[in-house]
Formats: C-alpha cells, sequence, structure tokens
C-alpha cells in the first residue's frame, strides 16, 4: 500500500463507501446520497459505492460474509485507500473489517468528526472537536496501535506493547478531563454572555446542515458570513443584528448545522456553542424544501433539538430552496404534514416578506401588551418596564403614571407595589391595587 496523503481531512484519498440498511431506514433514490456528500467535504475521491439490506448488523463485520468478500474485491479493483460506512461500527468490527480488506475503514462518526476537526476556526470550536476525538478514540486505542503497527511496519515499530498502550490510555484520560474542566469553563462565560443579551430579543436559526441558514441569515443581515454549498460550512455560532419590518431590532444567530445520527460526542462537546439556541426567543427552523430526504431530515432535527432539552421551544418551520421544486405535489407532500411552515428562498428571496409577518407573529405571542399604573415614586417597577421591555406610551396624571408597555412574558410575573394596577392594553385587569396576583413568567427584580 502507498503511502496515505493527508492534508487536513481525509484529503487525496481514493474511498469506497459502504451503508448497511437496517428495516426503517430512510433509503431515498440514493442510499449513499448524504455519505458522499460527507466523503466530498472531507476531500475524499468517491471510488465506488456499496449497499446492503439487512434485518440486523453482522455481529463481527456489520456487513455479511459475502458483502465483505465483495468489498475487498472493489478495494483491490479500485486500488482505494479506504473504506468509508455510513453507519457506526464497534472497534472489535472496524479490526476485522479492516484485517479482510487490507485497507483503512472509517465509520460515520469517525469521517464526521474529521470534517469537523478540519472546519473549526475559533479555539472554542477546535476545544470541542478535539474532545469528541479523544472520547470517540479512548476506546479504539489498542485497535489504532494495531494498526500502526500493521501500516508502517519497521524498526520501533514493532509491537508496542501493552505498557505503551496504557500510557497512551492515561495521556488520553488526563488530556480528556483538561478539556472537560476548559469546555465548562466556556460554557458558563458563553451563558453569561447570553444572559447579558435577555433584553434583547433573539432569534436563532437551527436545521439540518447544508439547508441554508447561512444564506438566509445574509439575505436578513447583510452579516456577510461564509455561506458554501457543502455540509458543516459552519461550526461557530455568529450572531447579527436583524432590523425585523413592523417590529424593530432583534438579534440572529446562526448555529452548527445538525445531521442524522449526529454523534453524541458531538452534541455534548458543542453545548456551548448551542447556548444560543437554548436562549432564544424563537428557533426558525430552516429545511432543504428540495431534499428528498427533507421529512427525514427534519425529524432529525427535532431529535438533535430534544437532545439538548430545548424541543418544547417556541419553532417555526421554515421551508427554504422552495424554488427548487418543480413539482407542486413534493412541495404540498411537505406542507401537508407542517401546515404552519413558512415556503422561501434564501437565495432569490422569495417568501422572505411572509417570513417577516410570521416571524412577528410567533414573537407577539411571547409579549404581552399591558398597561401599567403605578405611583410616579415607583423608580423600581418603572426601570424595570424600560430596561426589559418596549415602553411605547406614558401617561402622567398628578402622582400616578400609566405606561403602555409590550413586554416579553418571561419577565412578567409577581407584581408588587401598593397601588399598582396592571391590565392588557385591550382592557382585561391582571393586577389590582394592593394585590398581587401570579402571571405567566417571572419578574424576580420587581418588589
Amino acid at each position: 500500500m502507498h503511502e496515505l496523503e493527508r492534508s487536513g481531512g481525509v484529503a487525496k484519498e481514493k474511498a469506497i463507501l459502504v451503508r448497511v440498511i437496517l428495516p426503517g431506514q430512510f433509503e431515498g433514490d440514493d442510499p449513499l446520497d448524504e455519505i458522499t456528500g460527507l466523503a466530498k467535504t472531507a476531500g475524499t475521491r468517491i471510488a465506488s459505492g456499496l449497499t446492503q439490506r439487512r434485518e440486523k448488523p453482522d455481529v463481527a463485520t456489520y456487513l455479511g460474509k459475502g458483502k465483505v468478500e465483495e468489498l475487498k474485491n472493489l478495494v483491490a479493483h479500485h486500488e482505494a485507500d479506504l473504506v468509508i460506512f455510513d453507519n457506526d461500527l464497534h472497534p472489535g468490527q472496524t479490526r476485522n473489517l479492516e484485517k479482510a480488506v487490507e485497507v483503512k475503514v472509517l465509520d460515520r462518526t469517525e469521517l464526521i468528526l474529521d470534517i469537523f476537526a478540519t472546519s473549526a476556526q475559533t479555539y472554542e470550536s477546535r476545544l470541542a472537536v478535539e474532545l469528541a476525538q479523544l472520547e470517540y478514540s479512548l476506546p479504539r486505542l489498542k485497535q489504532m496501535w494495531s494498526h500502526l503497527s500493521r501500516i508502517k511496519a519497521g524498526i520501533g515499530m514493532r509491537g508496542p506493547g501493552e505498557k505503551q498502550l496504557e500510557e497512551d490510555r492515561r495521556i488520553v484520560e488526563k488530556r480528556i478531563h483538561e478539556l472537560k474542566v476548559e469546555m465548562k469553563t466556556i460554557e458558563k462565560r458563553k451563558e453569561r454572555l447570553v444572559a447579558s443579551r435577555r433584553d434583547r430579543l433573539t432569534v436563532s436559526l437551527v436545521g439540518y446542515t447544508n439547508a441554508g441558514k447561512s444564506t438566509l441569515m445574509n439575505s436578513l443581515t447583510k452579516a456577510g458570513v461564509l455561506a458554501q454549498d457543502k455540509l458543516f460550512a459552519t461550526l461557530d455560532t455568529r450572531t447579527r443584528r436583524w432590523q425585523l419590518p413592523s417590529w424593530g431590532p432583534v438579534l440572529l444567530s446562526d448555529t452548527v448545522g445538525f445531521i442524522r445520527d449526529l454523534p453524541h460526542g458531538l452534541v455534548a462537546s458543542f453545548k456551548a456553542t448551542l447556548e444560543e439556541a437554548r436562549q432564544a426567543d424563537l428557533l426558525l427552523h430552516i429545511a432543504d424544501a428540495a431534499n428528498p430526504a427533507v421529512l427525514e431530515q427534519i425529524s432529525a432535527v427535532y431529535k438533535v433539538l430534544q437532545e439538548i432539552g430545548i424541543e418544547e421551544k417556541q419553532t417555526l418551520l421554515v421551508l427554504n430552496k422552495a424554488d427548487r421544486l418543480t413539482d407542486a405535489a413534493e412541495l404540498a407532500k411537505i406542507t401537508n404534514r407542517y401546515p404552519n411552515a413558512v415556503n422561501i428562498s434564501a437565495r432569490t428571496g422569495e417568501g422572505i416578506d411572509r417570513l417577516h409577518q410570521s416571524v412577528s407573529e410567533a414573537l407577539s405571542r411571547s409579549f404581552l401588551d399591558l398597561d401599567v399604573e403605578t405611583s410616579v415614586a415607583n423608580g423600581r417597577l418603572l426601570a424595570y418596564l424600560a430596561a426589559h421591555g418596549e415602553v411605547l406610551s406614558r401617561e402622567y396624571l398628578e402622582d400616578r403614571v400609566v405606561v403602555h408597555v409590550r413586554l416579553p412574558a418571561r419577565h412578567v410575573g409577581p407584581v408588587y407595589g401598593q397601588g399598582t394596577t396592571v391590565r392588557h392594553h385591550q382592557g382585561a385587569l391582571l393586577a389590582v391595587p394592593g394585590e398581587e396576583e401570579e402571571l405567566p413568567a417571572v419578574m424576580e427584580d420587581v418588589a
């Protein structure tokens, strides 16, 4: 075997793609479509592909014996450098497959980690990727040693031995501990940063990788962020000011794209990066309407949102790239399942006005339009309303003041202060003088 060429990712290598399709999994017209996109993003040349339908994976090699032999022949015929599985393999299965086909074998998680490693730009994202990679590699150290001794056999590399393996394991465990401590510090810093913006409305873009989130952000904010037609072009959260028509300025954040079977280690490692989405007033779930697997991709995103504990947050589904759908029946198939979705094209601007209206309506549901009557001496309450809400008008009546304010529901709660009256702007009484009443959220600072 010739020396594998590497330049950042799995670059310059020729690969055979493999997928075992299990019951209930989406196939589509091309079962290898997504892994092909991942491999190309990593810089790999695709030589050929192989699929197999099975009720369950083979314990030893994931593929059946006949398919393993077919894979071995494909590798030899194409002089491939590696095999990439669109499945997650156990360390033993990877080792057995490498022995059988005599080239390096990567599974889906390792490929995604490799892409993340080459795409990470900030200190925070690089730490997150390193942590995920080390946690992935820890149970595979023995296999990595055997692979190293076989591929690069020679003086000084024959039989590294258990002593070296144990030493490496301790080094990896120590580094994992150091990274977790550092990531915890970053998470707390990120939480403080996001919390400092709580007086501003925040909207976060989430969605499947390559659904067009960065393109939409550029369209809405003229931010000039990187927008490429490849998977995981964005790994770092970017926040920009968005002047929402008929509403006012809000903060719009772009986030890392999701993917089906996203490695759990990455979800945990990128917790700090996803803090913007966790704290947002509204999530815009961007989906690629032109992708044949769009319904499966939407479900995969909701699954990841559930994993990070924000599946119940108010979410507006946005069907991007709708202009690429020439068959109205295909779009109807999506909108029949998600009738409240908004159809747009971030590239052409089609549907952006409807998106503005839908976002404004969604944000309005998170607000209360209130008339707060209190004493002009109640400076603490008046300062709170000015800091956390949008004061639309003030009317002074001798020693009283009526403040018409649009206040986020999360900032409305028990109202204290003798002589304070709170009404919906339409007239419904929420609190009466001398009383306190539990409202939708919390107004901790008012006493």
